[in-house]
């Protein structure tokens, strides 16, 4: 009997049951540079890799010509790189793809956290591959590596119409919904160490499961 788990298969015997960690070697937060989009919704994938590398005790080292700061960190005995682009939001990929490429590391290793508008403030989502939703920083990393890499969908609101979206992505939060997002950060850093032993479907359960009075849209 074979069991898959990302890139690894293991053949089981009766009786026997095998957890595999998922074997993240990449973690991206996805944003803009400058200290007047700091604060604003769609950063929030630089907020999870900084409270990670601050956890972590991960030193930033800025590369200004690949236009990326990267910390490496060690969580759950597995070595980790912690990547933000610098280039703005709609050039994210080719940092990306800098050091997936500098470091060996296939798409199914890499885990890209980023802001969602289709899921409200307070959800947290783990999924593999998919649609870019219309998130012009997934579009360009899918562009340069491809959709199978992991993500990790936070959650920030719709502002009802589609018109309204660059305008509310490159606002600030209110404080309500600033705690809510924070709340659904530290549940996702929280199942961090659980993905990396158990996996996915483990750390997925965990953390959805948390996801109280969750009310989403699917992605495509």
């Amino acid at each position: 009997m074979l069991a898959r788990f990302g890139r690894i298969v293991f053949r089981l015997l009766p009786g026997l049951r095998i957890v595999a960690g998922l074997p993240l070697k990449l973690i991206v937060g996805l944003g803009n540079p400058g200290s007047e989009y700091a604060r604003t919704r769609h950063n929030a994938g630089w907020w999870f890799v900084d409270e990670l590398a601050e956890q972590a005790n991960g030193a930033w080292r800025h590369d200004a010509r690949q236009h990326t700061q990267l910390a490496r960190i060690r969580l759950a005995d597995a070595e980790l790189w912690l990547l933000k682009p610098t280039a703005f939001m709609n050039r994210s990929g080719a940092p990306v793809a800098a050091v997936a490429n500098f470091y060996r590391i296939p798409p199914d290793e890499i885990l890209v956290v980023h802001d969602d508008i289709d899921l409200p403030p307070g959800i947290a989502r783990l999924k593999q591959g998919g649609g870019h939703g219309g998130h012009n920083g997934l579009r360009d990393v899918m562009a340069t590596i491809g959709a199978d890499f992991w993500r990790l969908r936070l959650g920030v609101g719709h502002p009802g119409s589609k018109d309204l979206v660059l305008d509310a992505v490159l606002d600030r939060p209110t404080q309500p919904e600033q705690q809510a997002i924070g709340e659904a950060m530290a549940r996702a850093l929280q199942i961090m160490p659980e993905l990396l032993r158990s996996g996915a479907q483990k750390a997925m359960l965990s953390l959805h499961s948390r996801n109280a009075g969750e009310s989403e849209s699917e992605d495509s």
